[in-house]
């Protein structure tokens, strides 16, 4: 599992059969020592904020919004919807934070 923030949706009116009930999100991978920094400028300008490897799309399972700490599961734990289909995705966000402690401290908190 990883941590990610929400940075946009996808809207795609034809989807393969699994995908229909689902929403696309666009999430960005992030740090559990600080999940609400700005991914690097320097690093992102060289390939572009939408090409970058931190960025990709989920599935949403949970309602997850704009700006939101979520946890997503990735590979084949992500093609296994809530009511056991099979869903033709490798991202599926599973969770909205609310908190995160890493090495003793409190790193994130919902607001």
């Amino acid at each position: 599992m990883q941590l990610a923030r929400v940075r946009g949706n996808v809207v795609a009116s034809i989807k393969a059969p699994g995908l229909a009930a689902h929403k696309l999100l666009v999430v960005e991978a992030v740090g559990a020592a600080d999940p609400m920094a700005e991914a690097d400028p320097v690093a992102s300008a060289a390939v572009g904020p939408a090409a970058s490897p931190a960025v990709y799309v989920a599935i949403d399972l949970t309602g997850a919004g704009i700006g939101e700490v979520v946890l997503v599961t990735r590979g084949s734990a992500a093609r296994i919807g809530p009511d056991g289909e099979r869903v033709p995705t490798d991202a599926a966000v599973i969770a909205i934070v609310d908190s995160v402690q890493f090495d003793g401290s409190q790193t994130f908190i919902k607001r």
